[in-house]
């Protein structure tokens, strides 16, 4: 080929890729507006809430948001019913407590009132003996001394052997209702021993124990056995069935019982001595 025709040649395929780069640019731009159409398109049902797209996901959010409202609302029952099971134990739980110690408070308050009406005993029983003297004093106190007329004494009678000492009668009852105490205390025969030795009067017979017993320490000690507050004895007495009880208190001189039918009574460790009554566990 000369020159010509390759020259020719030349601007023929330059023409020829000229049209085909035109043809792709136009292509290409049609594409793309084909494309932007498209996502318009798609953009406009998302917006409008139709595209299949976003609806799908949009169920499944939907779906599992549900199924989480619905175990949130369950948890906020079981809480809710927590809650108020907690609050009904805590109600419950007062209410045991303060039964509880209204029945220890009255326990107490029983005791102590029983502990004071056996000393009101223990006094009314000293002090019986002398309660004329008690009640001479004391009118005499009452009444108005006269200045000019000279004091009138009532004289005391008293029966069986006695002594005579110059002393109020005030002064005689504290010292006497001070020796039934001690008696009370130590012992009938301790005391008497001491008294007698003190005081010589005539030669008494002393009372011979036939069982030994005794308090130390809020404990019952009886013919070599111990007894303390709670347990069940069986209560013997000449003539009698025998009967159990409960110790409720063990005081210096007596001992308190519960019987089984609810009633209270004493039993001195003077008449467990003596074999009035005898005592073992039941």
């Amino acid at each position: 080929m000369d020159d010509e025709d390759c020259e020719r040649r030349r601007m023929e395929c330059l023409d020829e890729m000229s049209n085909l780069e035109k043809q792709f640019t136009d292509l290409k731009d049609q594409l793309y507006k084909e494309r932007l159409s498209q996502v318009d398109a798609k953009l406009q049902e998302v917006i409008a809430g139709k595209a299949p797209e976003y609806l799908e996901p949009l169920a499944t959010l939907q779906e599992n948001m549900q199924i989480r409202t619905k175990v949130a609302g369950i948890y906020r029952e079981l809480c809710l019913e927590s809650v108020k099971n907690k609050y009904e134990c805590e109600i419950q739980a007062s209410r045991q407590h303060c039964e509880s110690e209204k029945l220890l408070l009255y326990d107490t308050v029983q005791s102590e009132l029983e502990e004071k009406i056996r000393r009101l005993e223990e006094d009314r029983h000293s002090i019986d003996i002398t309660s004329e003297l008690w009640n001479d004093e004391l009118q005499s106190r009452k009444k108005r001394k006269d200045p000019f007329s000279p004091d009138k004494k009532k004289p005391v009678v008293v029966s069986g052997p006695y002594i005579v000492y110059m002393l109020q009668d005030l002064d005689i009852l504290e010292d006497w209702t001070t020796i039934r105490k001690a008696m009370a205390t130590l012992g009938p025969h301790r005391v008497k021993t001491e008294l007698f030795e003190l005081i010589p009067l005539a030669p008494v017979k002393l009372e011979k124990h036939l069982h030994s017993a005794r308090s130390e320490e809020g404990r019952l000690y009886y013919d070599g056995e111990w007894y303390i507050r709670g347990q069940t004895i069986c209560i013997d007495k000449k003539d009698e069935c025998p009967t159990s009880a409960i110790i409720t208190t063990i005081n210096h001189d007596e001992v308190w019982l519960k019987r089984p039918d609810g009633s209270k009574s004493k039993l001195y460790i003077s008449q467990l001595q003596k074999g009035k009554y005898s005592i073992k566990h039941s």
